[in-house]
């Protein structure tokens, strides 16, 4: 069995106009990250321990909008959400409306492994982290100098629809391991300007994270509302689990999402290794990696993705 990893950092008003100068950064960005998770999986770890990895680095990483590089809400306060779950097991840990944790997806995975709960949220999340070593952080560590210029130019101009490349965004990460198991896991600073409370898709088991290895691992970014209410990332699931292929579920759910009126995308892997990388947006950050098919053992590809058309031209798929 083949490892293979794929991950996103978000889906929105990706072109080539709005990303210039700073593609290069963008990619290097993503190669770094997947990195994390390649690096875990080539030493026969976890497709959880993987995603895990991953997520955190995206999180870590100020280009993407979860972590370090979250966008504040109405009040300039950044609340995160972040979930993971584990394909062998079907258990699954998330933390919503969290400010001070430095990484929301750790969070995520201590609720999996040591609360007999799922989803913790706001201080009593917080008060969990408390009780098992995780520091607080200062709220303002979150808001780096760009987020802070996007949260000014949003709130002058109320009554204008402005979006910045990636203000929309969440991170995940999707895998499977040697052992043929697959992992989720998902983390986001939510909408930027968003009311104070508003919870998204990415916490919710079902709609922006889930994983099962009779079905497929998913993670998706977007408007959350609308994952809500298709239940997408289940739905992608189940749709494969009774014999759709992989590639027409994730089609069919994201063609629900945009008759609604939601914008977005998806990263999905099965047991088998195929996944697929899709978008109802003009673009995903996105990557993907695997060992390589040369003989050599720490051998392994890596590829980026920025825009839907190099997805849409891409055979990466399988």
């Amino acid at each position: 069995m083949k490892w293979k990893i794929v991950i996103h950092g978000g889906a929105g008003n990706i072109t080539p106009e709005r990303i210039g100068d700073r593609e290069g950064d963008y990619r290097e960005a993503l190669k770094a990250c997947i990195l994390e998770g390649v690096a875990v999986l080539k030493k026969g770890g976890s497709a959880l321990e993987a995603v895990v990895s991953a997520v955190k680095a995206l999180e870590d990483n100020p280009l993407f909008n979860a972590g370090r590089g979250s966008v504040p809400n109405e009040h300039g306060i950044v609340e995160m959400d972040a979930g993971v779950m584990d394909g062998r097991t079907l258990e699954a840990g998330a933390v919503t409306m969290v400010k001070h944790i430095r990484n929301p997806v750790l969070l995520a995975l201590k609720v999996l492994q040591e609360s007999e709960h799922v989803l913790l949220g706001g201080e009593g999340a917080e008060e969990f982290a408390l009780q098992h070593g995780f520091e607080l952080v200062d709220n303002r560590y979150f808001i780096t100098e760009e987020r802070w210029k996007q949260y000014v130019n949003k709130f002058l101009s109320k009554n204008k629809k402005v979006v910045e490349i990636n203000s929309l965004g969440t991170v995940g990460a999707v895998a499977v391991d040697k052992d043929g198991n697959v992992a989720a896991a998902t983390s986001t600073g939510g909408l930027l300007f968003k009311h104070s409370g508003r919870i998204g898709d990415t916490p919710l088991i079902g709609a922006g994270t889930y994983a099962d290895n009779e079905g497929a691992a998913v993670s998706t970014t977007g408007l959350g509302e609308f994952f809500i209410r298709t239940a997408t990332a289940f739905q992608i699931n189940l749709l494969h689990k009774t014999g759709t292929s992989l590639q027409k579920a994730v089609q069919q759910t994201l063609q629900q999402v945009k008759k609604l009126g939601g914008t977005g995308g998806v990263i999905a892997v099965n047991s088998k290794g195929e996944h697929v990388i899709d978008c109802v947006s003009p673009g995903i950050f996105s990557a993907v990696a695997e060992p390589s098919l040369k003989k050599i053992d720490n051998e392994f590809s890596v590829e980026t993705y920025l825009y839907a058309l190099e997805l849409r031209c891409s055979t990466s798929h399988t």
